[in-house]
């Protein structure tokens, strides 16, 4: 099965690893992965903020770029949310606005694409720690990915996986919001801290970058000893005692 790897800026810039263990977890899976290097960011932040007619030729570009891969993949699930809103965003134009349909049937966030696509739970992941898992509001209010993650996670030799208290809440990145309301989402932020502390986890999953570096960047700022780690990083690693 070919995949290509839509990797995505902040991957890219910050967590370059997360992206290597994606490549590496769908290899072993029996993937042929590409990486088509002309691709760019999807746009979404000047979508958000509300700049839709300047993301228009972003949105081109991303179509072109991934026009003839069979799959496209991301460990983000925002970034796979942004390229399935192509299709409303290119609505004034048919041919393109099909052309942007097509990528996004294809494109999936790596849980789904290993649950749902793969027919994959159990990926063969080993690592023992007490953990508890973020779910990002992208992925599970826009695409609706909501089981795929547990239900890896709950494969994964020697976890303990803990239910985050009010796990639905929101982190306070959104994006572009952690910049523009900074103060409403550092107390967002702390919420969510607090909320992981209640639960005695030693590391903290998610599946977005984004929610990652916000809540990890306060993590760290208040000293707290919870490591942050993308749920690739987990599902690649063969841990043993």
């Amino acid at each position: 099965m070919k995949v290509s790897l839509f990797v995505t800026c902040l991957t890219d810039i910050f967590y370059p690893e997360v992206g290597k263990d994606t490549v590496e977890l769908l290899e072993r899976l029996g993937c042929e992965v590409d990486f088509p290097e002309s691709q760019t960011c999807c746009g979404q932040p000047a979508f958000n903020s509300g700049y839709h007619k300047e993301s228009i030729k972003v949105a081109k570009h991303m179509v072109k770029t991934f026009e003839g891969s069979d799959y496209v993949v991301t460990p983000s699930g925002s970034c796979a949310a942004m390229l399935k809103e192509y299709e409303k965003l290119l609505a004034d134009d048919q041919a393109w606005q099909e052309k942007a349909r097509a990528l996004g049937e294809k494109t999936y966030e790596l849980t789904e694409f290993l649950v749902d696509v793969l027919n994959e739970e159990d990926v063969g992941a080993a690592f023992h720690a007490k953990a508890t898992y973020h779910t990002s509001c992208h992925m599970t209010r826009l695409l609706g990915v909501k089981d795929a993650p547990v239900k890896l996670l709950s494969k994964v030799e020697g976890l303990d996986l803990t239910s985050l208290p009010h796990g639905y809440d929101c982190c306070g990145f959104g994006g572009t919001f952690s910049v523009k309301m900074a103060l409403i989402s550092e107390q967002m932020a702390d919420a969510k801290v607090k909320h992981i502390e209640e639960t005695d986890a030693d590391v903290l999953i998610g599946a977005d970058a984004g929610c990652l570096m916000n809540i990890g960047g306060r993590l760290r700022r208040k000293g707290k000893p919870v490591k942050v780690m993308h749920i690739a990083q987990v599902l690649n690693r063969k841990e043993k005692r």
